[in-house]
């Protein structure tokens, strides 16, 4: 019997509406903007308590912990739970109340211990929506989309970045718990739009195998299959950089360089504007010359102008024009970061892999941020310039140009576009 190749098959496949890639997208502008105001707003909330960076820095990273242990469980779990709800949309439901719940009153909590424990409550919940909602999309998406799907949600993400760095900064001024108060109201109204506009098969089938079973199997595809555990080491870097980044950025800029929060809302600013240029363009790139040699290339900006961000030892206006290119190179490895996943992950497993790969970014945040905040306080003594603090991009830098040889093989393993082109209306 002659088999159909994948290309004859997909032509058959109905076209994807642009509006599909902007509802998916609205649940990653939500989750973008709640995590990067704890990022932003959450550090000076804390240093009211606490001045040690290594404190801040577990708190931020204890986000790590839950990606670590709930995304092995959660993910895989949502490939088998066939409701008439879908199967990835219940987990997302159950944990967008609490996500707002939390960010409401982080701010009003009168201890350390208090604020932090509603912070863990917070990315409970977080990592109950996240890994549903990242295999939500290789189920409702053609391959050939999902470039353009991931930079359709990286210009989100990125414009979610931009409003709650600048926004965030701009509002801790005014009153501090006003960043925290606006996250809850926009959370709930972008990751409740995906939830409530697209539309999954519910299927037939199992609801619970058990814990121990989602995790066997999370465990099963990372020991057996080579090309994702490549991606998941990789993805473990560039989550730990962009965790002791933004965990660390303002306070740089404040207590490191000595400049004021107006300077800091700049170079947010910068950031993400390259954010959203990178998110514009690499998902069209990634689709025509492949996402693996995209990102590749990028890394090498991306890491070394790090590097390079660790001899500054006092502000200059001009920085900004590097900033803003080192920006759209860090743009663009996350924006395609998912999408290369997604390509070289086996169908049956997505929600698995989805889980496993927030799991990597648990690791990367669980060692980003709490090491970054060690080698600050460490070269505190020997950087006294800017406090320490400027060991921050040298650290970076290191995680990025590390992953660089994982992205060799990857290259050779993505599979090439065989699948004719399915037009957006």
């Amino acid at each position: 019997m002659a088999t159909t190749p994948a290309s004859h098959a997909l032509v058959a496949l109905p076209p994807v509406r642009r509006r599909l890639l902007w509802t998916l997208g609205s649940g990653a502008f939500g989750l973008a903007f709640s995590i990067t105001t704890i990022s932003v707003a959450l550090p000076p909330l804390l240093h009211k308590f606490t001045d040690s960076g290594s404190l801040i820095g577990l708190a931020i990273g204890a986000e790590g912990f839950f990606a670590l242990t709930l995304s092995p469980v959660v993910g895989p779990w949502s490939d088998s739970f066939h409701t008439p709800l879908g199967r990835r949309r219940p987990f997302m439901l159950v944990g967008l109340g609490p996500m707002a719940f939390c960010l409401l009153l982080i701010p009003f909590m009168p201890t350390l211990w208090t604020t932090v424990l509603l912070v863990l409550a917070f990315y409970f919940a977080y990592y109950l929506y996240e890994p549903p909602y990242r295999g939500l999309y290789p189920d409702v998406l053609p391959p050939s989309t999902y470039g353009r799907a991931q930079g359709v949600q990286h210009v989100l993400r990125g414009i979610a970045l931009g409003v709650a760095l600048v926004g965030g900064n701009f509002l801790l001024k005014v009153w501090s718990p006003a960043p925290f108060l606006t996250a809850a109201c926009v959370t709930t109204v972008a990751c409740g739009l995906t939830i409530v506009l697209v539309r999954e098969d519910g299927g037939h089938g199992r609801v619970f195998e058990g814990v121990l079973a989602y995790a066997k199997r999370s465990w099963q595809v990372f020991r057996e299959d080579g090309d994702v555990r490549r991606f998941l080491f990789a993805n473990s870097a560039w989550e730990g950089t962009f965790a002791a980044a933004r965990s660390f950025v303002i306070l740089y800029v404040v207590d490191g360089l000595h400049e004021s929060k107006t300077v800091s809302g700049e170079i947010l600013a910068a950031v993400a504007a390259g954010y959203v240029v990178a998110a514009v363009f690499a998902g069209r790139l990634g689709d025509r010359f492949g996402l693996a040699r995209v990102i590749f290339f990028a890394s090498f900006v991306y890491g070394t102008g790090f590097l390079v961000a660790g001899l500054a030892q006092h502000w200059r206006s001009w920085y900004l024009g590097l900033i803003a290119v080192v920006s759209i190179a860090g743009g663009t490895v996350m924006t395609l970061a998912w999408g290369l996943l997604y390509k070289i992950v086996p169908p049956q497993h997505r929600g698995a892999v989805s889980g496993l790969a927030t799991t990597t970014k648990g690791i990367g945040l669980l060692v980003g941020a709490p090491l970054a905040g060690l080698a600050i306080d460490v070269a505190r003594p020997h950087l006294d310039a800017t406090d320490g603090y400027q060991v921050l991009w040298p650290f970076c830098g290191l995680l990025i140009l590390g992953a660089i040889p994982l992205l060799v093989h990857l290259m050779e393993v993505e599979p090439k576009d065989v699948e004719l082109e399915v037009p957006l209306t």
